[in-house]
């Protein structure tokens, strides 16, 4: 039974956190999104996915001790969201109406620190935490700028119970203070290095509780 539980304990924690993941942007990244792109729902949806991509990129790549288990953990999350458009996709939206974030480069950066100094784990946590809370906001914003007009597809397909406090407003970026990716980065940076430390402590809880 112990055997058994090593085995998929590990597993399961990777499942949940990727399956959060998803949820996460489809609850923070479909409709606000696209309709407000002022600072805070960028900085808030910048956050959310690149604290979640953190804390189970290192969790994975420190229990199998691999450098490239983050890329391959950001791959497992990118499909778990391709899968889950299919379902707006048959409620009727186009099948872009979610863009998918690009967790993929930022997970290999942390990665690349992880090899790169020679599988320290302080160093991937302070270093490569930093990395993918730095970087995340970047790459999903080249990303978004690749999208066929999200704004225009958000308007033309309207939630029907949209609250009030949601109504969709004007566009407000452009401003230096006001600015989406420089905001994301930097609470990205501040807040994904204390989850990456919770990731890896996660990994040591699991082995203790599993040999008790």
């Amino acid at each position: 039974l112990m055997v058994w539980l090593r085995r998929t304990t590990h597993y399961l924690f990777i499942v949940v956190v990727a399956v959060n993941s998803t949820l996460l942007t489809i609850n923070a990244g479909d409709y606000i999104f696209y309709t407000d792109w002022m600072w805070t729902s960028f900085v808030v949806f910048s956050v959310s996915q690149s604290t979640m991509l953190v804390v189970g990129a290192i969790y994975y790549m420190l229990f199998t001790g691999v450098p490239g288990t983050a890329t391959y953990y950001a791959t497992i999350m990118t499909i778990y969201t391709w899968v889950a458009k299919g379902a707006w996709f048959a409620l009727g939206y186009p099948y872009d109406f979610i863009v998918v974030p690009v967790w993929i480069p930022s997970a290999m950066l942390l990665d690349l620190t992880y090899w790169a100094t020679r599988r320290n784990k302080h160093a991937a946590i302070i270093i490569g935490g930093t990395l993918v809370g730095l970087s995340f906001p970047l790459f999903n914003m080249v990303n978004l700028l690749l999208v066929r007009d999200p704004l225009e597809v958000a308007f033309k397909y309207p939630r029907p119970t949209l609250p009030a406090y949601m109504t969709p407003i004007e566009p407000q970026v452009g401003k230096f203070y006001n600015s989406p990716v420089a905001l994301g980065s930097g609470a990205g940076a501040v807040l994904s290095v204390p989850i990456a430390a919770l990731g890896a402590k996660l990994n040591t809880w699991t082995y203790r509780w599993m040999a008790a």
